[in-house]
Parts: C-alpha cells; structure tokens; sequence
C-alpha cells in the first residue's frame, strides 16, 4: 500500500489511483464507528472496480490549535495505516494538516484536492465531517458540491454499539485511563496496540531472572498504569505472548519516566533497535509498590502465571483483530 505524505502540488497523485472511491476523516483508532464509513468505500470500490482510498490529515488537527494540550493518539499513523492496509485500501493520503490549510475555503478544498488531485468519483464520510474555514463545509455542502463536479457522496451515520451508545475515540481513551482494555477492544474492534522501539532500561528485569522489553510511549499516552497479558509481535512477524508493565516502577525508582516493560515468555534473543506491536488482551492489576525485591519477584510469578492463563483462551473479536494480534 501506498503513503502519500505530501500535498497535491508536490505530489502528483499515479494515474492508476485516480477515480477511486475517497473516505475521508481523521480515523484515529480505526474503531467500529470508522469502520462502517471505511467499510462501504471498500464495497463501492470493489463494486465498481476503481481503488479505494482515505484521505486523513497529519498531524491531528487538535494538536494544531491547541499544542500545549496534544491529544492521545490511539493509532499514530504509521499503525493507522498498517490498519487501513489491513482492511484492504490501496493508498492512504495523509494530508499536512496546519494553520494555512484551516484557512483555505471549503470550496477550494473540494476543487485543488478532492476534483483536481484525486479525481474522486465517490467521497464517502461521516455524517459530522467539516470542513474548510470555520468549519463552512459540512454534509449538505459536500453533497451539493458533487452534482456540481460529478462525483457521489454517501454519508454514513453515527455508529451505536450493542448498548446504543455512540462509539467515539475519546470514549475509548476513557476506557483505557481506566485500565479497561478489554472493552476498548470491543469498541475499535481489535485489541488496543501500540508500537515502538524496544530500548534499553536499567536492566534490572534482568538480573531479577524476568528480562523485560522496553518501550518508551509518548508522554500524551494515557493507559492507565498497570500490569496486563499481552502479546508482542517482532519486525519478523513472530508473534509472542507475555506480560507487560506499564507505569512509574515505584518499587525500583522515584521519579522514573512512564515505561511500558514486556517480559516475553519462553524468549532469549536480543530485541534491542527492533520496532516491535504490543496488543493488550487483559489489565490483571493496578500498579503497586512493593517492599522490596522479593515480594516483587513472587508477584511477577503469579502475573506471569495469570496471563499465560488468560492468553491461553483468547481468540480473534474480527477479522481485523486476527490480523494485528494473531
């Protein structure tokens, strides 16, 4: 799969990726509710025999107006677009989103990007998506804006899980400042991962006979701190089970910054400098401060023994969940 990272003057889009059916929206998390929108531009994309792409914009536009505040991104684009590959789209375009492109009118950015650029013969987003300065563009303007050019929009509404209730991105960051992974996965529809590269710690899991895999997350990343049964997936594609950390270590330092540490069961190698996926399949308990080494050994024991129970029984929620963790 292609990713455009540039504009459409810089970045001339391949002939053989014009024409296609365009979801647009900023997808983070990939979760159910974004699914049904990406999930009917690769209907009508195989229907109709054109390719199918997402058009998202980098970075988040809240980190743009509101930089002392970034927002926790539950799926950073590069695993964003693993994910879209995933489901079967061609390309993503993830478009330079800043001050001067808020400003640009509605109209322009139907005509330079959507006409022009893409030649898009179907647009299809949320019921909600704005844009354009001040927000001008929403469902009726997108709408009236394809007769004009010659091209179908199809809006999809709000999706409402088993409970009737909206599923958002900022309720699946709620979830996960609880600890609840397990129903975050039910709303986006696979389990919650994260990647990144495996660095170096104090070493310590070490020498305690439980040698981790150290991952630093972005400061903004807000899990709650905790022990959880995971699953960590290497650059090789090798798949491997284990129990994660993820917190301040308060029995070992003070004032350590939050580190998500994995042992990885019935694993001897080095992953240092790899760029490995965590998937969290269950939060076992909250974070505590132990007496002493000892007792944190004893308990590293029972987590390790719990989550090796727990994985033992896990199977795929989607399709989509069989590809990322499984």
């Amino acid at each position: 799969m292609t990713v455009f990272h540039r504009n459409e003057k810089k970045n001339p889009l391949p002939e053989s990726l014009k024409g296609g059916v365009i979801a647009i929206g900023n997808f983070d998390g990939v979760h159910r509710g974004h699914q049904t929108v990406l999930n009917r531009a690769l209907e009508l994309s195989r229907e109709r025999g054109v390719p199918a792409l997402v058009l998202t914009f980098e970075p988040h536009p809240r980190s743009v107006f509101r930089p002392d505040q970034p927002v926790f991104r539950l799926t950073p684009a590069p695993l964003r677009a693993r994910l879209l590959e995933a489901m079967g789209f061609h390309s993503v375009i993830e478009y330079p989103f800043d001050r001067e492109f808020s400003n640009r009118s509605a109209e322009e950015f139907v005509c330079s990007i959507l006409v022009e650029w893409l030649g898009a013969s179907e647009v299809v987003t949320g019921f909600d998506f704005h844009f354009g300065k001040g927000r001008e563009g929403g469902p009726a303007f997108m709408m009236e804006a394809g007769k004009r050019h010659g091209f179908g929009v199809t809006l999809i509404d709000a999706f409402r899980d088993e409970g009737a209730e909206v599923v958002s991105s900022s309720r699946i960051r709620s979830l996960l400042r609880e600890g609840d992974v397990a129903q975050a996965a039910g709303l986006l529809g696979y389990r919650f991962t994260v990647e990144a590269e495996v660095i170096k710690g104090q070493q310590l899991g070490r020498t305690l006979g439980f040698p981790t895999a150290n991952m630093a997350l972005p400061p903004e990343a807000e899990l709650k701190p905790g022990i959880y049964a995971v699953r960590l997936r290497r650059p090789d594609g090798s798949l491997h089970d284990g129990v994660a950390s993820f917190g301040y270590r308060p029995t070992v330092t003070d004032n350590g910054a939050a580190l998500l540490e994995t042992f990885v069961f019935d694993f001897s190698g080095n992953l240092y400098g790899e760029h490995c996926r965590v998937s969290f399949f269950g939060h076992l308990r909250d974070e505590l401060k132990f007496a002493g080494l000892d007792p944190l050994v004893e308990q590293i024991r029972k987590d390790e023994e719990e989550a090796r129970a727990l994985l033992s029984g896990v199977s795929p929620i989607s399709p989509l969940d069989a590809e990322i963790a499984f």
